[in-house]
């Protein structure tokens, strides 16, 4: 459940903390005290958009904190909160857009949050029961209400699979023109770069020979300097005859104590390392020696390959996957007509699947839709509409990837008055209704421990109200209900009443949220009733009102 909602910042709330509580609490307040900016706040909090206008006007930034208790386990576990744990949602809004979301002080993206909130609190906002005007809703209604998810599952893994087919017989159908213009162009492309002679990781020995010959003189002259250093020239006798004579020295010493003999041979494979080098040296003499046919040669390469680049990859590499890729659908396209056969024929196949499919999850559609209307059904009359009748209608159209059903909610809220779509025939009041049932039967559904109503008493009132008031108060016993009111009915059956009040202090507008006592609370539900004049009249009939929510209650624990 919410324990505790924290606001700063947010609209005309410079602060504000709301300790809620277990059961039926209520919010009331004058026409724009900023009833709806807690309800906003909260959506803010559970990741829902928002808009940085919503941060207070002349502040930084805005901040929202929630902290709930007694959650699950299950949904506890993915951000690292042991069962039993406090969970502790908070949300930073800045003046340039940045959001700061974390969860238990961990910092999360805003999708997280909003995932995480959605497993917390549901929140039925002033216009959700538009949504019961549009049809295309209905469906995804009644398969949150009865479908546990594998009968949906199967039937788009079939259909998805005739989608694919479908863009692979699309990709190969094409008029005949079409056909040998594209051939034309990829017999072009194939040729000019198989004549291209490709080889992957040329480019870089291309690179490094054409850089060897653009500095022959320098390496030649390089490499003569060192070879005449170790095997001397006309001037010299070089390293290696040198360390050849040093040895020869020290050999003939070598009766007058090993260590003159050891030296000898140090000295022997030192020479012999040198001549090694010297005939490396000489072998590479030939390999860097300048060859201007060779340099045009490779240059002439290297401007191939720069031309072709342009046109087919940034590298040889990527040349030859686009001409595997040409070979491939030159292949497809010179054999488009036999593959074409085979997967209309897979087609065929793949379209009696998703049709079985789609039957399976049709008749478990209709298995829930029976179980829903007679659940709407009691839902109603227990809200004044003993003499509604709802049902579910069902169409069937071509497979799409939400079935292959058109389902619609139809309603008769008079006797004799035939069953007509819901947006036809239902008033502000009896919408109001009907998706408070519906949200009540699907959030029996739901885990989440929460439900918070904003304003669902618009066109309703009389008996339709305390109707309303009694339903929110039988779904308190088994979920934490908040509820925004303007009915007295709906405020005085609540466990928790807050107040809602707008002031002014310096030249700016300031709104708080009070927790009410009984006495505080008769004078808000009289000024519900009579407005600003509250009279002793009132106050005694909102003591009885009081005192008849309390009978209620009472009668249902």
């Amino acid at each position: 459940m919410l324990e505790l909602l924290h606001i700063e910042n947010i609209a005309v709330i410079e602060e504000s903390e709301i300790c809620f509580d277990t059961g039926f609490n209520a919010l009331t307040g004058e026409t724009g005290a900023g009833k709806s900016i807690v309800i906003d706040a909260l959506g803010a909090v559970l990741g829902r958009r928002t808009s940085r206008d919503l941060i207070r006007t002349g502040a930084a930034k805005a901040r929202v904190t929630a902290q709930f208790s007694g959650i699950s386990a299950e949904v506890l576990e993915p951000y690292g909160v042991e069962a039993g744990e406090e969970l502790f949602l908070q949300r930073e809004l800045t003046a340039d857009g940045k959001n700061v979301c974390r969860v238990n002080g961990r910092p999360v993206s805003v999708a997280q949050l909003r995932e995480l909130g959605s497993r917390l609190l549901d929140i039925h906002g002033q216009h959700d029961g538009q949504q019961l005007l549009d049809e295309e809703q209905h469906g995804a209604y009644l398969d949150r209400f009865g479908l546990t998810g594998g009968q949906m599952e199967e039937y788009r893994r079939e259909f998805d699979a005739l989608a694919e087919l479908r863009g692979k017989i699309r990709s190969l159908s094409m008029d005949e023109s079409e056909k040998a213009r594209r051939m034309d162009t990829l017999r072009f492309q194939i040729d000019e770069l198989e004549r291209a002679e490709l080889v992957a990781g040329e480019e870089e020995k291309l690179a490094e020979r054409r850089e060897i010959l653009r500095n022959s003189e320098k390496f030649s002259s390089a490499i003569d300097g060192a070879d005449a250093c170790l095997s001397g020239g006309e001037d010299s006798s070089g390293a290696v005859a040198a360390l050849q004579n040093a040895a020869e020295e020290l050999r003939s010493l070598k009766r007058y104590g090993g260590s003159f003999e050891e030296l000898a041979k140090r000295l022997h494979e030192l020479c012999c390392e040198a001549a090694d080098v010297a005939e490396s040296l000489r072998d590479l003499r030939r390999e860097y020696e300048f060859s201007p046919e060779e340099l045009d040669s490779v240059e002439e390469r290297c401007d191939r390959l720069y031309r072709l680049k342009k046109k087919y990859g940034a590298s040889v590499e990527e040349m030859l996957e686009y001409l595997d890729r040409c070979r491939e659908e030159l292949d497809r396209i010179e054999f488009a007509d036999d593959t074409l056969l085979r997967l209309q024929g897979e087609e065929k196949k793949q379209e009696a699947k998703v049709r079985d499919a789609g039957k399976r999850l049709s008749a478990a559609r209709r298995a829930a839709a029976q179980e829903l209307e007679q659940r709407i059904l009691t839902e109603l009359r227990q809200l004044d509409m003993p003499k509604v009748q709802f049902a579910v209608d069902f169409t069937e159209k071509e497979p799409a990837s939400d079935g292959m059903d058109v389902i619609r909610f139809l309603m008769s809220a008079n006797v004799g008055e035939a069953l007509k779509p819901i947006d036809r025939v239902a008033s502000g009041g009896e919408l109001a209704r009907i998706m408070l049932a519906l949200k009540n039967v699907l959030a029996e559904q739901d885990e989440v421990g929460t439900l918070v109503f904003d304003e669902v008493d618009t066109g309703v009132s009389g008996r339709a109200a305390e109707k309303v008031a009694e339903k929110l108060a039988m779904v308190s016993r088994a979920k934490q209900v908040l509820c925004v009111t303007h009915l007295p009915q709906i405020a005085a059956m609540a466990d928790v009443h807050f107040s809602v009040e707008k002031g002014e202090r310096n030249g700016r507008t300031y709104t708080e949220v009070c927790r009410l006592d009984r006495a505080q609370r008769c004078q808000e539900l009289s000024r519900i009733t009579g407005g600003t004049l509250v009279s002793d009249a009132m106050l005694r009939s909102s003591e009885e009102l009081l005192d008849a929510a309390e009978k209620f209650k009472a009668a249902h624990r």
